[in-house]
């Protein structure tokens, strides 16, 4: 066992995860019939007589759901079934109206495939990044289930038949993932890509993006053990902490000499716990057999070239052509690709300036931290990329300094910029504020030489090998100049003078 796998080890126990995400597809109508799946209409207004299966309806499959899928199994590298069939999976919950769920079962339309990301443990200088790929083992086509309310009702369970119907596309992977980490990483990794490729909005409130978690443990070298899946996780903050709970309440009770039975338990928010909700099903319980209504899915290889030929660059692709075309380190590269707008927003800069790392670090540093603060996407920065570009410019060119940059941002980020061009707007406002870097030699170097009749201690103690002398005479400089002046000449010359 490597040093990476043993310090995965939890009480001398391997952690062993296995996913299955719901992804509701982007399409404008359910997957069997013409209904819409707008998000928070009234309850039962979207169910139609196809997705109640009422006597005399037939099926009829949503091509775009299909096209959502070929898109998904090319992103991940899967195989695209030629041929795919669905089946009917048979179960009673007051929610589905058929009495079974349409969805594939033995011939799933994506097969094989994998998702690849990178684990960050630690922090600081002890940080590192630990390249990781979770094997898919399919993703399948399937209509949602309709929903059981319970709060606003006293004594009575609502039922609400909008979401009957509804198209999901159901990712699940291989038990590749061995921590809690590791599995918010993956579901991070595999919501990125889905709302980059456009099948899915990945709204986990809203349930469009939504992850259930099949969890054992094991001593190291043993069999798998029993799993308990944790359904319905719509929070990545939720997925870490239930499975947490999960794996030391399996330890427990091993430890206590008690088996671990195979069920379905929720994660309670309020309490911190999984419960356990029902014993879980195998697929034999399920009796599928072959959707009579519906003929095999046939996808031509034709269109599945044209899907390809339409796909946007993926994240991890664009990842690699920033390290290539703009000497990014691999880190900057991985966030700067988190969304399309984001890269989008870095690539305009970056093209505008000719300051790639400038840029990343402004984007990664300033304008994430206002965004966050402000609950804000980037596609809503109030300043635009041009803007930002001219403020680099400045910087680069020792117009300013980085920290009289940030003022500007905050000019610029209130909307107080003049009318103008992106960098006359830069300008006016360095001009305004009085922002501009001293560059005049003659000029610092007067007050390089009074800083240093004033502070002979430092003097003497920078001459003895104190280099923190060196710190604080470069400050004393910096508050003489009111912080106007330009430290890379502020250094240069005091190293001079100081011999």
């Amino acid at each position: 066992m490597s040093q990476a796998q043993a310090s995965l080890l939890v009480q001398g126990y391997e952690v062993v995860i296995g996913f299955e995400t719901h992804a509701q597809l982007s399409t404008n109508s359910k997957i069997f019939s013409r209904a819409p799946v707008a998000f928070g209409a009234e309850p039962n207004t979207q169910a139609c007589a196809v997705d109640l299966a009422l006597p005399g309806t037939l099926p009829v499959m949503n091509r775009g759901a299909v096209e959502r899928a070929i898109r998904f199994g090319l992103a991940v590298g899967a195989h695209v079934a030629e041929r795919s069939v669905f089946a009917r999976k048979n179960y009673f919950y007051p929610d589905l109206p058929k009495g079974y769920q349409i969805s594939q079962y033995e011939t799933p339309v994506v097969q094989g495939g994998e998702v690849s990301f990178y684990l960050e443990t630690g922090k600081g200088a002890d940080a590192t990044r630990e390249k990781k790929t979770v094997r898919l083992v399919r993703a399948h086509l399937e209509e949602d289930a309709g929903k059981s309310l319970h709060e606003d009702y006293h004594g009575m369970t609502g039922i609400d038949l909008n979401r009957a119907g509804t198209p999901l596309l159901e990712i699940v992977t291989e038990p590749d993932i061995r921590s809690s980490a590791e599995a918010v990483a993956y579901a991070k990794e595999l919501h990125k890509i889905v709302t980059w490729i456009g099948i899915c909005d990945g709204n986990m409130q809203e349930g469009s993006f939504r992850c259930d978690a099949n969890v054992s443990v094991r001593k190291p070298g043993q069999p798998l053990g029993t799993r308990r899946e944790i359904k319905n996780l719509n929070s990545f903050k939720f997925m870490q902490q239930a499975i947490d709970y999960e794996v030391r309440w399996q330890i427990e009770q091993l430890e206590d000499g008690h088996a671990i039975e195979q069920a379905t338990v929720l994660f309670d928010p309020e309490t911190g716990e999984t419960r356990a909700m029902r014993t879980k099903e195998d697929a034999a319980d399920y009796r599928y057999f072959p959707d009579p209504d519906l003929p095999p899915l046939v996808i031509e290889r034709e269109w599945v070239e044209r899907v390809r030929a339409a796909m946007p660059e993926l994240p991890r692709a664009m990842a690699e052509r920033f390290v290539q075309q703009y000497g990014l380190p691999e880190y900057d590269a991985t966030t700067l690709t988190q969304s399309p707008a984001m890269a989008a927003y870095f690539e305009a800069i970056a093209q505008a300036c000719g300051q790639p790392k400038l840029a990343s670090n402004w984007i990664m540093g300033e304008v994430s931290r206002r965004l966050n603060a402000e609950e804000r996407d980037i596609a809503e920065a109030p300043v635009s990329a041009l803007q930002l570009a001219a403020l680099i410019n400045r910087i680069a060119d020792g117009t300013i300094s980085n920290n009289a940059g940030k003022q500007v941002m905050d000019a610029l980020w209130g909307g107080e910029a003049p009318v103008g061009e992106p960098q006359a707007q830069v300008d006016a406002l360095i001009e305004a504020k009085g922002l501009k870097q001293m560059n005049d030699s003659g000029a610092l170097e007067a007050i390089i030489d009074e800083v240093l009749a004033a502070n002979e201690k430092n003097v003497a103690e920078y001459r003895a090998g104190k280099d923190k002398a060196f710190n604080a005479l470069v400050g004393q400089v910096m508050k003489a100049s009111k912080g106007k002046a330009n430290p890379v000449q502020v250094n240069e010359l005091l190293k001079k003078k100081l011999g």
